[in-house]
């Protein structure tokens, strides 16, 4: 019977385990997808109010602004790529624990 407690708090706390490691890569996804569509939003939409010198001139100026910002991006992602690949490791590690406590 004692053991029957223990292994019902492990079961408990591997639980909660599991459950913190699925809300760090649901946070961590979440950063991940804010880059990437932060990086789709950077594709200049042509206006057709401008002259076309005017607009070409605005574009290169844009595009030059653009370029800067998704190298930064870019090394953004790449971090919160590591980021979630490890966490998304830990949770399935933590959910295979989990279900190993289960079957016991």
């Amino acid at each position: 019977m004692k053991n029957v407690k223990k292994l019902d708090r492990l079961r408990a706390l591997s639980d909660l385990i599991l459950n913190q490691h699925l809300a760090g890569l649901r946070a961590c996804a979440e950063a991940r997808n804010q880059s990437l569509q932060r990086l789709n939003d950077l594709v200049a939409k042509p206006g057709d109010q401008l002259s076309p010198v005017a607009s070409a001139a605005a574009s290169l100026q844009y595009e030059r602004w653009a370029e800067l910002r998704r190298s930064e991006l870019n090394i953004i992602l790449a971090r919160q790529t590591v980021a979630w690949m490890e966490a998304r490791k830990a949770a399935e590690t933590s959910f295979g624990r989990s279900e190993v406590l289960k079957k016991l």
